[in-house]
């Protein structure tokens, strides 16, 4: 995360927005009731089970998840400890407040406006350049000890829905656009809208060669860069 420091008001409303449109963007998917994303369908299972909402296992999870970065010698930042808390926090807030959609077109709306929201809001908050989310950050350390990335973002995400599915999360044809058009789309949002680190100055006024580091441009005795 080098040079990620410079702006940080507006790295941390990026965080904040893009960890609220994610979370929303998840109890949009709940409550569509066509079948929740892999980690989701985990969360819902497991909160069938236990008495907690989908958003408290989803916080829970997070850190279960954070804590197998140890072995991985992952580094959390910033941005992967407000994933962790805020996400699930949204999420159930998002189900209190999201009106159920009874007719079909409005569940498939909510179907496409909740990618849409994961989507946009993954490229706000892993574009703010202060570290992934947990989940995100397990597939990368897997990738780092050997396992290409594909075959550990697969494993996972597998492993996690086929758990939820026993436990009675909900999969459907949701679960499967979803699987789908994630991957392009947060491919796609992180091109547009991840921070770019400042660049040094190209040089000089009045010259065309780039400046070194820490070097200074010769001033005239009146203290301007000469042209």
């Amino acid at each position: 995360m080098k040079g990620a420091w410079d702006r940080p008001v507006e790295r941390a409303a990026r965080l904040l927005a893009g960890l609220v449109l994610f979370g929303l963007g998840l109890a949009a998917l709940v409550e569509g009731d066509l079948g929740l994303d892999p980690w989701t369908v985990f969360s819902e299972g497991v909160a069938r089970h236990t008495g907690l909402t989908i958003g408290q296992v989803t916080v829970i999870s997070s850190f279960v998840v954070l804590a197998a970065w140890v072995p991985l010698a992952q580094r959390p930042g910033l941005g992967t400890v407000a994933n962790a808390l805020i996400v699930g926090f949204v999420l159930d807030l998002g189900v209190a407040v999201l009106p159920t959609p009874e007719a079909l077109a409005g569940r498939l709306a909510y179907v496409a406006a909740a990618i849409a929201g994961v989507a946009i809001g993954s490229g706000l908050y892993v574009g703010a350049g202060w570290g992934p989310g947990p989940r995100d950050g397990l597939m990368t350390g897997l990738a780092d000890r050997g396992v290409p990335l594909a075959l550990a973002r697969a494993g996972v995400e597998v492993t996690v829905l086929a758990a939820g599915w026993l436990l009675g999360g909900t999969v459907g044809i949701g679960t499967v656009v979803f699987a789908i058009t994630i991957g392009p789309l947060v491919k796609l949002a992180l091109q547009t809208l991840r921070i770019s680190p400042r660049r040094p100055r190209a040089a000089c006024a009045g010259r065309g060669r780039p400046r070194p580091a820490r070097a200074r441009c010769p001033t005239s005795p009146t203290g301007r860069t000469p042209t």
